[in-house]
């Protein structure tokens, strides 16, 4: 059994999520919740960190960790590719969503609305999301860009990078702050990856206490 120790507002949890749907790996979830975690993850990962991937006996921390470890057990659907120059583009831009996109975006923007309010029960800072969304628009014009020359954002085909960007971007366009009309491209990308199979519970995500958009879960959009 594969078991996937997670919580649903954690974007490299929901990257683990559909790169394991993408490979039509079988799991179960465990859901903590990241501002009240069990001494359990403590002990999987010192760190305390999500998400967790464990399955025959092989306990592996961190999405990058994962991210690798499942390209290595499972050949048959690729998430990275094999030439090499391909691999180095699609890792180049599963770390800028991953590291960059973090910083600059999700966590202006979601640590306000939604760990700020349940980890100490106080409101948003206007002005820190007022920076977040600013950034977004950074981003969503490079994604916009990217896919004005590929079909995918690394590419023709899908990889690792576009599972990255589409994990982040749908906790914050759940919260209803990403400014679709305005970038044609990136939705147009964006609608391809909400109508994978990998997508589908990821847009029956519940986050408690907080209403998805109207939009959230409509493929068109």
């Amino acid at each position: 059994m594969v078991l996937l120790i997670h919580h649903a507002v954690s974007p490299y949890c929901r990257k683990i999520r559909i790169a394991l749907s993408e490979k039509k790996m079988l799991f179960v979830l465990k859901d903590e919740e990241p501002w009240n975690l069990s001494p359990d993850v403590y002990k999987l990962n010192p760190a305390g960190e999500l998400p967790i991937f464990l399955s025959d006996g092989n306990v592996v921390a961190g999405n990058y960790a994962i991210s690798e470890f499942l390209e290595d057990i499972n050949h048959e659907v690729r998430l990275l590719p094999e030439d090499v120059k391909a691999r180095a583009e699609v890792r180049r831009l599963t770390e800028w969503f991953d590291e960059k996109f973090y910083r600059e975006v999700y966590r202006n923007i979601v640590m306000e609305k939604i760990h700020k309010r349940f980890a100490k029960g106080l409101a948003p800072d206007s002005r820190i999301l007022k920076i977040g969304l600013n950034n977004l628009n950074f981003h969503l014009e490079y994604i916009d860009w990217l896919c004005e020359r590929n079909n995918y954002l690394a590419g023709e085909d899908i990889s690792l990078a576009d599972i990255t960007a589409a994990a982040h971007l749908s906790i914050i366009d759940y919260l209803g702050d990403v400014p679709w009309d305005g970038y044609r491209n990136a939705k147009v990308w964006y609608s391809k990856m909400k109508s994978r199979p990998s997508f589908k519970d990821i847009l029956k995500d519940n986050i408690k206490g907080v209403l998805p958009a109207k939009h959230y879960a409509d493929l068109d959009f």
